[in-house]
């Protein structure tokens, strides 16, 4: 059996099975566990429990430090690489100019390999989206500078949107099949037997239909294409190809890497409700400060990788939701290890969740935060495979990323809890044993001190999210710049109520084995 295609327990049977299926309830033990242990201890040992609140609280203002030098990091690495003319760059190294000190020795540029030799394949999944954000995305390609004949633009489609689907994409391909070296619509078949209806059904199908139907019938050079899959609400940032295509012919191994740029939800940031554009900037900064802990960079949303190593690991997979993470993690497994996540420090814009109206906002911004969440469906695979491979693989590295993958989901669902919500719970259910003691009247004085230095964090990030933003719309004054820098202080409201219990939500249904479907977004815009 390929075990690197399996979705979930159930694909699996015997001990296989049982084993599997105790990896997908570990994240949600985990996670639970913590939770209940220190509600229970702060009914029989509230002082133990008063001891670790304060080690938290010391740990967690260690971490926003730690975290906010990161990001301040970051920010400068984006700002200094999308000031950058990629374009030349890229023809510097035509010329045999090798002057930069970031350039491998073994360099594809080195073994003569040019800018102009790649294609870019972009495939755009899609499902019920409207005419005008699919233009949208297209059009950024095109007022990219790279030359428009070197890409191959994938338009997949759902066969079970029905007519209109098909509406779509005739007026879609009609406006741009000649805009573009190549312009494929695919169409995924419903009810295919054994997949998940999602991203990653959809565009296995479009890549596996383009490698039949063109690029082998016109004999193309597999090892000249770059993949990049991106959300249909993706905008590219002219430049983003150039950047891209530099990385690639300079970095060691380019075909063991996939390439991330950093989101940023800058499309209808101006319209959408406070509490969603604060969780997506969050998500931005902690993407931008995963650029900089390259250990740990995973590939996110929008990506790219190549082709090579697409037909190596025969494409995504077709029965999970977190398509944008298993790829790499499908990738190191096969690879043994030798692969990896190259930042691109650049950014590509996308669209903050925004619904029909405030409470449907929020409702559809929990959901998009449960199926961010489920990403922990990863962990049992990561873990069960790990084993499986146990004498073909880097074991160090995969322990590694075990390690990561269980700490970052665990802090995601537990960390503001215990902050928020645990560290009362001494002082409401020690009784009078405890709060008759001087630790009592120190806790939550204790406690807020060392919250008030870590807003320290949160100013810096309301600092980098006002330099990031785009020109304001006409239609607004600058009062609008003035709140959405006041909205920081909905930081702790939104990691508790859009952060740590949709993952819990997610973990307890993967702890149960009730499976989430894949979710889409609703892409609105004004």
């Amino acid at each position: 059996m390929n075990y690197l295609k399996i979705g979930k327990a159930t694909d699996l049977q015997g001990k296989d099975r049982r084993l599997y299926r105790f990896f997908e309830i570990l994240p949600g033990l985990l996670s639970f566990s913590t939770l209940l242990i220190l509600l229970i201890f702060s009914y029989f040992q509230p002082v133990w429990v008063a001891f670790f609140i304060i080690a938290f609280d010391v740990y967690w203002l260690l971490l926003v430090i730690y975290l906010a030098l990161y990001l301040v990091a970051a920010y400068r690495k984006l700002k200094k690489n999308t000031a950058i003319n990629w374009r030349t760059r890229c023809e510097d190294l035509n010329r045999g100019d090798f002057s930069d000190p970031k350039i491998s020795p073994d360099a594809l540029a080195r073994q003569g390999k040019h800018w102009q030799d790649l294609w870019h394949l972009l495939i755009f999944p899609n499902y019920n989206e409207s005419e005008d954000i699919i233009a949208s995305a297209l059009e950024s390609v095109l007022q990219d500078d790279f030359p428009a004949e070197k890409f191959i633009i994938v338009l997949a489609m759902e066969e079970r949107a029905g007519a209109s689907a098909h509406e779509r994409a005739i007026a879609i391909e009609k406006k741009f099949k000649h805009r573009f070296g190549r312009f494929f619509v695919t169409f995924h078949p419903d009810g295919i037997e054994g997949e998940l209806k999602g991203k990653g059904a959809n565009q296995a199908w479009a890549i596996k239909r383009v490698k039949e139907e063109l690029l082998d019938v016109e004999n193309f050079d597999y090892d000249n294409i770059l993949v990049s899959v991106f959300d249909i609400d993706t905008m590219v940032r002219p430049g983003y190809f150039f950047a891209l295509s530099y990385k690639f012919l300079t970095v060691s191994s380019p075909y063991r890497a996939s390439y991330q740029p950093i989101p940023v939800y800058h499309n209808n940031l101006w319209e959408a409700p406070f509490f969603s554009r604060v969780a997506a900037s969050s998500n931005t900064f902690w993407q931008m400060m995963m650029q900089i802990r390259e250990e740990q960079l995973v590939t996110y949303s929008s990506h790219s990788m190549t082709l090579r190593a697409l037909v190596d690991i025969g494409f995504w997979s077709t029965n999970m939701v977190s398509e944008d993470s298993r790829i790499f993690w499908h990738c190191l497994l096969y690879y043994g290890g030798d692969y990896r996540v190259e930042p691109l420090y650049f950014p590509v814009s996308m669209d903050i969740t925004f619904d029909r109206n405030f409470w449907q906002t929020a409702r559809s911004l929990y959901k998009q935060q449960r199926r961010w969440a489920w990403g922990a469906e990863n962990v049992p695979y990561l873990i069960f495979n790990t084993i499986k491979s146990w004498h073909r693989i880097d074991r160090r590295k995969l322990i590694s990323h075990i390690f990561i993958q269980l700490y970052g989901f665990h802090s995601w669902a537990t960390n503001a809890l215990i902050i928020a919500v645990i560290g009362w719970m001494p002082m409401l259910l020690g009784g009078a044993r405890f709060n008759s003691t001087v630790l009592s009247g120190n806790l939550p004085a204790i406690t807020q001190s060392l919250m008030n230095i870590a807003m320290i964090g949160l100013v810096l990030s309301a600092i980098i999210s006002t330099l990031l933003l785009p020109k304001r719309p006409p239609k607004y004054t600058v009062f609008k710049n003035v709140r959405m820098v006041l909205e920081w202080i909905f930081v702790p409201f939104t990691i508790i109520f859009f952060g740590a219990i949709p993952c819990l939500d997610a973990q307890w249904r993967l702890l149960r084995g009730k499976y989430m479907g894949f979710w889409v977004t609703p892409k609105s815009r004004n």
